[in-house]
């Protein structure tokens, strides 16, 4: 380990957060996000917390900037150590709202972005031994209603990482997934979803979260030191994870009177 890593979607929220967490402890830090200006600020802030390293804008659906990324690793930082494949894009609507091209994007982002940023990076985590950080939602694992489309990639992320964790052993490659509930953060920024009032129902919940990006950055960085696959930084999000195993059919019938819940205010909204 020679304390190099590689983080997408650091240009704001989360990806931030990681960055600075790991930059406190003198990391050098390759920053992608498809926002530059995002990138710019972070890179100041890395710098001011003690850490350093470089910035390359890189969309996640293209692998070929992925491949590039992954090459200027190498020759500006020798390497890399970890990966965090945290850039991702919110979006929510019953399923019967949600068209093809939704459908598309998401997956585009959410999923199919994580599968090339390991890929792009394989090689290089082979010869440093080094670790996957895949940023997916507890929303791969709990199903909420009217984000069908999200769910499913969050899944894929889950499902991604458990078949990794299991290929990557022989390689001596770690792998870690955090599904994190809301919390507070600019995702409604490129929030897609068929009506106004499902932004608005995601933005309430995003708002009233108790936990901050940096406190799940910080729990983050304890839960990987202790090596830690499934990583579930709410304590909400842990107990209804452990009622999920013991009785789904419980979570299931909660979650049909949510989606008729949310139903309703959305027919109030519309009147």
């Amino acid at each position: 380990m020679q304390n190099r890593m590689m983080i997408t979607g650091a240009g704001s929220g989360l990806g931030r957060e990681i960055a600075l967490r790991w930059a406190r402890e003198g990391w050098q830090l390759a920053l992608s996000d498809v926002s530059e200006p995002g990138l710019q600020e972070t890179l100041k802030l890395v710098r001011e917390a003690g850490g350093d390293g470089f910035i390359q804008r890189c969309d996640v659906r293209d692998y070929s900037q992925l491949t590039a990324f992954a090459q200027a690793c190498e020759v500006k930082l020798g390497g890399i150590d970890v990966i965090v494949n945290n850039a991702g894009v919110a979006s929510g609507g019953f399923f019967s709202e949600l068209s093809l091209e939704d459908w598309d994007w998401q997956i585009a982002i959410n999923l199919m972005g994580v599968v090339k940023g390991c890929k792009a990076f394989l090689p290089l985590l082979e010869k440093s031994k080094g670790k996957i950080i895949n940023i997916a939602s507890m929303a791969a694992l709990m199903q909420g209603p009217a984000m069908s489309n999200y769910n499913v990639a969050k899944a894929g992320v889950v499902a991604l990482s458990e078949s990794l964790l299991i290929e990557l052993a022989h390689q001596e490659v770690g792998v870690h997934v955090v599904c994190p509930s809301f919390f507070q953060t600019n995702l409604l920024d490129s929030f897609r979803g068929p009506t106004p009032a499902m932004k608005a129902q995601v933005g309430k919940l995003l708002e009233s979260s108790p936990i901050s990006a940096a406190d799940i950055a910080d729990y983050i960085y304890q839960h990987v030191a202790a090596g830690e696959f499934m990583i579930l930084p709410h304590e909400q999000g842990r107990m209804a994870w452990a009622l999920k195993q013991k009785n789904p059919q419980l979570l299931y019938d909660e979650m049909t009177l949510m989606a008729d819940k949310m139903r309703a205010k959305a027919k109030q909204t519309a009147g």
